[in-house]
């Protein structure tokens, strides 16, 4: 579980500022969706959580430390183009985080370590319906199995932090359906906290407990360059989940939202948290 605090953060290149004065708090095991228009930044800030960008000003810290400036095993990430290996079968794809992780040196488990990465592997495969696929290559599956195989190479390095940058855009809307389904369960049964980047507003607020839009607040020709993207809209979707409850899916309970607004019953996908016996 990570908690992740974005401290009067600032993106520039040369004289070109692309986000400014983000600050807000992202609670653990939250599920984030970024929305906004082309250019405001949002694969951006996806970047600079996943160390390939660093902050010009202002810092980003998890769990009150700073963000380490490389990636780690702490973060997970799914592009829209799949991030398979086409040289690996799916089974080596998915325990090559584990490999890597854990075998630093020689990017290579044996013995028992093997076996016990390639039983936990299967198992994640089972979860995300590639049961039966262990051995074909990924130009052998569709785009929804490609898309699943990532999810489950990413998951399976144990970390904190998923970040999904527009993972579904690229599929059928009836694969996208199945995945949105997949990914719901995967978050729940898990103590991942997720952001993702999307322009498509009813998969943001189908799947997250939160959406954040980027926009720049000055947008004419002349003012682009020297004012960036900062967050205008913040809305809660679903109540909150406590790190110390269970979760379990039940229709949501009359209450009220971050902005005061009645939330109604029965809202496909909201959560309740319910403790366990």
């Amino acid at each position: 579980m990570s908690a992740i605090r974005f401290d009067d953060v600032w993106k520039e290149y040369g004289d070109h500022i692309v986000l400014e004065r983000i600050t807000m708090e992202v609670e653990p095991r939250a599920f984030i969706a970024l929305v906004g228009p082309s250019g405001c930044g949002k694969t951006t800030l996806l970047r600079m959580l996943l160390g390939e960008e660093q902050p010009t000003r202002g810092q980003i810290l998890v769990d009150g430390k700073p963000l380490p400036g490389e990636p780690d095993a702490d973060r997970g990430v799914v592009f829209q183009r799949y991030s398979v290996f086409p040289h690996l079968t799916v089974l080596q794809n998915v325990m090559l985080g584990r490999e890597l992780r854990d075998a630093k040196f020689t990017g290579r488990l044996f013995g028992a370590a093997r076996r016990a990465a390639a039983d936990e592997a299967m198992k994640l495969l089972a979860e995300v319906g590639l049961a039966g696929q262990e051995s074909k290559y990924p130009s052998a599956l569709s785009g929804g199995m490609q898309q699943r195989l990532a999810l489950a190479q990413a998951i399976m390095r144990g970390p904190k932090i998923l970040l999904l940058d527009e993972p579904f855009g690229a599929l059928d809307p009836g694969i996208r359906a199945d995945i949105h389904l997949l990914m719901k369960r995967l978050w729940n049964e898990t103590h991942l906290t997720v952001v993702m980047v999307t322009h498509d507003l009813s998969e943001a607020f189908g799947l997250a407990t939160r959406v954040i839009a980027l926009e720049r607040q000055r947008n004419r020709p002349e003012e682009r360059e020297r004012y960036g993207a900062t967050v205008s809209r913040d809305l809660e979707i679903f109540p909150r989940r406590s790190a110390e409850l269970r979760t379990s899916v039940q229709p949501a309970p009359t209450g009220t939202t971050r902005s005061g607004k009645e939330h109604q019953p029965g809202r496909p996908g909201a959560l309740v948290l319910k403790e366990q016996p």
